[in-house]
């Protein structure tokens, strides 16, 4: 769109020249010989840029920028004068003039001011809108109380620069929530940095971390830097940290203590200032109990934890997950945005979601595409989810088949006890536990019930005898 300019100056030839000349280049002018005049329709038609005399009949132009200033903070105010002075136009670059030019006026850098303000306009407002697509891009979804807490812990330290510990299952959103925690801190503006430990070889690790010169090692043929230099002032986020090897973990741990790192090859030392943020989906305190992990680099790196839960630990929150994307990929797509029928919704709930919020967010990608209907039903939905849902109803069903009480009782507990042993992934001490019965009473019912494979039943027996 045109931009929208107003001249407030008391010598009409002026507001006529420039309304001239600037209406020509296809800008919307508007002009006003006094302060309060242009201070009205400042107000009521919210200009771009004003050009305004330093003298005005009815006001010092000073008092008049305080108060432009005032009404639209987002106005670009040109100073003008005849008289101009040093200390005048210092005095109104320090209220929040963008420039100050003399009379007689210069057309030429009258249009180019304007051109240079409006480009600058443009970008900050897509930046902004940059800006909001990341934030709604990052953002953490979700009602249950354990989103609302770690909203609240990424709200308390986003703008600190302490480390953080993000642990979580595959797909739970840890770099998500490393990114949204960046875009909220005093760092937001420089880099955001990010690398998969797991994703690199361990001879190639300490080359991404810390760079190298040209001819360190076979293949480098030119000098690089590392993660930690890109990463400079701004959050440098180590993903996957438990699959890192002990060798770079000393050397990531010196250069987490003393804030330097050296490229390889090289004997110069480089300061670095980037915030850490590691992630994980392995106990690293288990790590560390079988020596895969140092214990005081984990000490140095857990300064603030953070567990996302997996999905299926907070499924009120998937209606709203979903609803969220389905919009964001209709936008991006262009295409009309669909809803969840109830009983979709039912049976995304019912879903035990492995592969958390991740494969949920790939769903709904694909459905946003791929269905026609403006709603989504439960025969659009993929397999396993929808398949999932009905072996769990058939199953459900078939405990009411016509049988006497002591066959339902059996059904039920055979499928009571494989369903307990799914949620303990087999293991029979832990399953008996929570189920409050002995052990051996437990292998008993799983031999009546033929849940024990072939070629293990003897070797339990005897464990049982």
């Amino acid at each position: 769109m045109p931009g929208k300019i107003l001249v407030i100056d008391d010598e009409k030839d002026i507001c006529s020249t420039l309304s001239g000349i600037l209406s020509d280049e296809g800008y919307k002018v508007i002009t006003a010989n006094s302060a309060e005049a242009g201070l009205k329709l400042a107000k009521r038609e919210w200009p771009d840029v004003c050009f305004l005399d330093v003298w005005l009949p009815d006001s010092d132009g000073t008092e008049t920028l305080e108060k432009l200033r005032a009404v639209n903070p987002d106005i670009y105010i040109i100073m003008m004068s005849g008289h101009a002075n040093i200390e005048t136009a210092v005095k109104c670059t320090r209220l929040g003039a963008t420039d100050f030019i003399e009379k007689p006026l210069s057309l030429e850098k009258v249009l180019l001011n304007v051109q240079n303000i409006l480009h600058l306009k443009d970008l900050k407002f897509e930046n902004q809108n940059l800006k909001n697509r990341v934030e709604k891009k990052y953002t953490l979804l979700g009602n249950s109380q354990e989103l609302r807490e770690i909203v609240a812990t990424v709200e308390m330290i986003a703008k600190k620069n302490t480390t953080i510990l993000i642990t979580g299952e595959n797909g739970t959103g840890k770099e998500n929530v490393a990114r949204l925690i960046h875009e909220k801190s005093n760092r937001s503006t420089k880099p955001f940095v990010a690398i998969n430990c797991a994703a690199i070889p361990d001879e190639l690790i300490e080359s991404e971390l810390f760079g190298h010169e040209k001819g360190a090692f076979t293949g480098a043929h030119s000098a690089k830097r590392g993660k930690f230099e890109l990463a400079h002032n701004g959050t440098l986020f180590l993903d996957e940290i438990g699959d890192m090897s002990l060798k770079t973990q000393s050397k990531l741990l010196r250069a987490l203590q003393e804030q330097k790192i050296e490229r390889i090859g090289s004997d110069e030392t480089i300061s670095v200032d980037a915030r850490i943020i590691a992630a994980t989906n392995k106990n690293l305190e288990e790590e560390i109990k079988k020596g895969n992990f140092r214990e005081d680099l984990y000490y140095r790196i857990n300064v603030i934890p953070i567990i996302l839960p997996p999905l299926r630990q907070r499924k009120e929150d998937i209606e709203l997950i979903s609803s969220h994307y389905l919009s964001l990929f209709s936008a991006e797509n262009s295409i009309k945005n669909k809803s969840l029928s109830q009983s979709s919704i039912n049976i995304l709930k019912s879903y035990s979601w492995p592969g958390n919020v991740r494969e949920l967010k790939n769903i709904m990608e694909r459905l946003s595409i791929m269905v026609k209907s403006d709603v989504i039903e439960p025969s659009h939905l993929p397999s396993p989810i929808n398949t999932t849902r009905q072996e769990k109803n058939e199953e459900f069903e078939s405990l009411f088949l016509p049988l006497d009480f002591r066959e339902a009782r059996a059904r039920f507990e055979k499928v009571f006890i494989l369903k307990k042993l799914e949620s303990f992934d087999g293991n029979v001490s832990k399953t008996a536990d929570a189920m409050g019965m002995e052990r051996s009473h437990l292998y008993r019912k799983m031999r009546q019930f033929d849940l024990i494979a072939e070629n293990e039943k003897n070797s339990e027996e005897e464990k049982v005898e």
